[in-house]
């Protein structure tokens, strides 16, 4: 099955590089582009795609915003951002805003095409590094909660699963939280699954995000 991407971003040459690895993929094909969120979204009422790459900072509408009215339809596809180290708060609004997860603009063409395939079967993708460093700045800027979690939701997780959704949110693999439990990679998988039917969330993004906005987990990555 071929994975239709669309490349959004400002820069012709960016778009011209990622489509030629693109294409180099028998399982992938570029079917669509455009240079700011404003044409994406009106390519995207005429093309089916599965996965948009989506870069952040574009006239006319940011990747932010053009992610949030993208992930507000029905059945919409996987959006990637794709974001550079000093564009971090821009990430974290755009995961917030709907996003499967984000690359660095040069990650290495392998790890870029790993996470098109990921995002694609439904996994998110946050490196668990970038993801500590990500949350660790920006989650003081949520909102203040109290000693409790305020996410009434959160009373339908059992111990063990609150336990999992704290190291999920340290931004720890299946295979780390694994170990740090004494559990099969099996086991945490199905536990993960269980805390995004019980809360209703998408991804493991949004357990992350959560979890930080809920208190569960507090800047510097301490449950």
């Amino acid at each position: 099955m071929t994975i239709r991407v669309m490349l959004v971003d400002d820069q012709v040459l960016l778009r011209t590089g990622f489509r030629m690895v693109l294409a180099a993929q028998p399982d992938m094909e570029v079917v669509a582009e455009a240079g700011d969120g404003v044409e994406a979204l009106q390519v995207l009422r005429s093309t089916e795609v599965d996965v948009v790459l989506m870069d952040v900072r574009m006239p006319k509408l940011d990747g932010v915003e053009a992610t949030r009215r993208i992930c507000a339809d029905t059945d919409p596809p996987k959006v990637l951002i794709l974001t550079t180290f000093d564009l971090d708060e821009y990430a974290f609004s755009a995961l917030k805003a709907g996003a499967s997860g984000f690359m660095l603009k040069d990650v290495p063409p392998g790890e870029l095409l790993a996470a098109i395939r990921s995002v694609h079967s439904g996994d998110a993708v946050v490196a668990p590094s970038t993801t500590r460093r990500l949350l660790d700045r920006f989650a003081p800027m949520l909102p203040s909660t109290g000693k409790e979690p305020r996410h009434k939701e959160l009373e339908r997780l059992t111990e063990r699963e609150r336990e999992v959704m704290v190291l999920v949110a340290q931004g720890l693999s299946n295979g780390e939280i694994a170990g740090r439990l004494v559990l099969s990679e099996a086991t945490v998988k199905t536990h993960v699954g269980r805390i995004l039917t019980k809360l209703g969330l998408r991804d493991r993004v949004q357990v992350v995000v959560l979890a930080y906005e809920t208190g569960l987990v507090r800047a510097g990555g301490h449950g």
